[in-house]
């Protein structure tokens, strides 16, 4: 015999302001995508309040502003639980090195993870400048567009590769690739594999460009990787010898602990 559900009570004192950000995001799983003003009349509220809570559910991923002017389901909402056991310890492993990093750098450091077709991000360390790369921890990116998740990809073997962006599932999730995007992603991955690292320039966010180097085992296979993001007016110090260096040796120092700890890639 199949038990009913519980009844779930109305809490007895409501977070407005949490539930508007739980009822705009089930709008955008059930709606496919909603308008400023649509939302606004759904929650009872002025549109600018809807815009700021948008703003942030954009940030965190779970929405992405179309050509429409309209909000759509981002890449966050579709994305399994990371589900890997190591994932804390390699939080804790890196972050020291992450601190010291972006303290050399002067510029945001990430720690991610690929999931799929998706990176995530478990960890970032900001720095004190005034224009600066907020905090993406949480977040959840496409791994063809962004320097980490290409960094990963890079390592996949090619059955992998074509099964993310040349079957038919990922013709089902959108994430397919034409041959001529393809070929050239192709040619791509090669390069990164010959250089060692990754550069997304305003791929995965506008004004905002990254250099991606993967984090390995003991045995050689990829973990996890790194990110150093910066705005694009100043991008070019994180591309030059002086920052491949430091992002280099940080990767060394990182992967040493690792093996230390015994953190194994799946």
């Amino acid at each position: 015999m199949v038990q009913k559900p519980p009844t779930v009570q109305k809490p007895s004192y409501m977070i407005t302001s949490v539930d508007h950000a739980l009822r705009l995001i089930q709008m955008l799983r059930d709606n496919g995508s909603i308008g400023l003003t649509q939302a606004a009349g759904e929650l009872g509220v002025s549109p600018s309040t809807v815009h700021r809570m948008m703003a942030m559910l954009v940030y965190r991923g779970f929405a992405l502003k179309d050509t429409d002017r309209r909000y759509v389901a981002g890449p966050a909402m579709s994305v399994p639980p990371v589900s890997i056991p190591w994932a804390n310890e390699l939080k804790e492993v890196c972050r020291p090195h992450l601190e010291l990093l972006a303290t050399r750098m002067e510029e945001t450091v990430n720690l991610m993870v690929r999931v799929g077709s998706k990176v995530r991000f478990l960890h970032t360390v900001e720095v004190n400048n005034i224009l600066r790369i907020g905090d993406r921890s949480g977040s959840v990116l496409e791994a063809h567009q962004a320097s980490g998740g290409k960094a990963l990809l890079a390592e996949a073997d090619p059955q992998t590769i074509e099964r993310l962006y040349r079957s038919k599932s990922a013709a089902l999730a959108g994430a397919e690739m034409d041959d001529e995007r393809y070929e050239r992603f192709q040619r791509e991955l090669a390069s990164i594999r010959m250089s060692g690292f990754a550069i997304n320039r305003e791929e995965s966010e506008g004004g905002i460009d990254a250099l991606g180097l993967a984090l390995h085992d003991a045995s050689g296979r990829a973990v996890a990787s790194i990110s150093i993001a910066a705005p694009t007016f100043r991008s070019e110090r994180i591309f030059d010898k002086r920052a491949l260096a430091l992002a280099d040796a940080s990767r060394v120092e990182m992967e040493a602990d690792i093996a230390e700890r015994g953190i194994e890639a799946s």
